[in-house]
């Protein structure tokens, strides 16, 4: 069967590498895919025309290619409902819909959610006027955490260790507009302090198929700050490791206890239909877990450190959900460890140069390079984003793991590159 993968990050090429190596499936189609997978073997990059709208591009080439599922990486065709437009035309996908896909695109409602259905999480507020934000904001103790309710790239949620930062955000955000719509409601959340930590899972819950299942994965541990030492500017992700060896049984169980139970409860209470994937973005705080964040999707790193350890055949899971038998399919990992460090382009977050030839050096064996902001050209791959890579590798320890991901990545070269040199070392705090 074919396959087709919509984007064009690592995570997706992490995605695709996955579903090209299950025996059911003959290609994976890639719209538009990156200089990964053009390489990667069954897999095969097809851009939109020029011109065209990429939910619409996906569509059109579903069709054509008679792709059999898809799955759906990015948050931002999620959030405009590129699924319902794919079930619309009769082809099965794992990912949610609009109306699901709000728990990652609307803070607020994935807030007034939490708060329903008793999920675990930090007290909040949310304010569609900067003036009554700030008089809010004045009476509190800082640290104290200012969100953007839509979609930001990234660049909108401040913890803000003081009242002037805090302040300054919501000008920045209410009356600057510099996060345009998203900024234009904003919520404001008590800070909480600790270990972080990813839980990523498959969703089947659907009225029509009778469904209510989550099938959590192993759980996962991105870094964000640029610098060594959990430094500098907060990024897309510099790293990822799974699984996470502070995170105990203890810890999960109260996860599934607190988060994931009440959030599997709260979709069918609401009949919302979810059928794809979810990010639970989790802090061990001294009076135990709690969610900050959903994500409508897979991480990013994660999924990259996450998929080289499962052994379960990731397609069969994908049709599981689509399928609704989700809640009878048997998850299996592989022993060991997986370190995803990731390299970027010199100035990434802020102003980078592309263009620059990359090359991968000698790939050892447990180790694989997930693209993401890279191109082909000229028979070779040259950057063409921030976050251009990561070395993802096995080993039977953490550190052995750590060691094997580290020795890949110093055998890349390409102009200003950066990377973190402690990715696996300690907790993201």
């Amino acid at each position: 069967m074919k396959a087709l993968v919509a984007g064009s990050g690592g995570r997706e090429h992490a995605i695709a590498w996955a579903l090209a190596k299950s025996p059911q499936v003959s290609q994976v189609v890639c719209v538009p895919g990156n200089g990964g997978t053009a390489g990667e073997p069954k897999c095969v990059n097809v851009p939109a025309r020029d011109g065209e709208d990429f939910d619409g591009a996906v569509c059109r080439i579903a069709r054509r290619e008679s792709c059999d599922f898809a799955v759906i990486g990015p948050e931002d065709p999620l959030a405009r409902g590129l699924a319902d437009r794919l079930r619309g035309e009769g082809i099965p996908v794992a990912g949610p819909g609009k109306d699901a896909a709000r728990l990652e695109s609307s803070k607020d409602f994935a807030k007034s959610f939490m708060a329903r259905h008793g999920v675990a999480s930090a007290r909040s507020r949310t304010f569609l006027s900067a003036s009554e934000a700030r008089s809010y904001v004045e009476t509190l103790a800082p640290p104290v955490v200012i969100k953007a309710d839509g979609l930001a790239a990234g660049k909108g949620v401040v913890v803000a260790p003081d009242k002037e930062t805090a302040l300054g955000a919501l000008t920045r955000f209410m009356e600057e507009g510099a996060l345009g719509d998203a900024g234009r409601k904003i919520l404001v959340e008590d800070f909480l302090s600790g270990p972080e930590y990813s839980v990523l899972a498959a969703v089947s819950v659907s009225r029509q198929k009778n469904t209510a299942s989550i099938l959590p994965f192993l759980p996962a541990r991105d870094h964000k700050r640029l610098l060594t030492g959990n430094r500098g500017p907060n990024t897309g992700g510099m790293g990822a490791v799974c699984p996470v060896p502070d995170v105990t049984e203890a810890a999960l169980e109260e996860f599934h206890r607190a988060i994931l139970q009440p959030t599997l409860g709260g979709l069918v209470a609401e009949g919302i239909d979810y059928e794809g994937f979810i990010f639970f973005g989790v802090i061990l705080t001294g009076g135990g877990s709690k969610l900050l964040e959903y994500n409508a999707r897979l991480g990013d790193p994660e999924t990259q450190a996450v998929l080289p350890l499962m052994e379960s055949d990731f397609a069969s899971l994908c049709l599981a959900l689509i399928g609704g038998g989700l809640g009878d399919f048997k998850l299996s990992w592989k022993k060991g460890a997986v370190c995803a460090p990731v390299a970027v382009s010199g100035g990434y977050p802020g102003a980078y140069k592309t263009g620059f030839p990359i090359d991968l050096g000698d790939v050892p064996g447990g180790a694989k390079i997930f693209v993401s902001g890279a191109r082909q050209q000229d028979g070779g791959l040259v950057t063409a984003g921030g976050r251009v890579l990561a070395a993802s590798a096995w080993g039977r320890e953490p550190e052995e793991a750590r060691e094997l991901a580290y020795r890949t990545l110093r055998g890349v070269r390409f102009k200003d590159l950066y990377f973190r040199t402690d990715i696996g070392t300690a907790p993201r705090v």
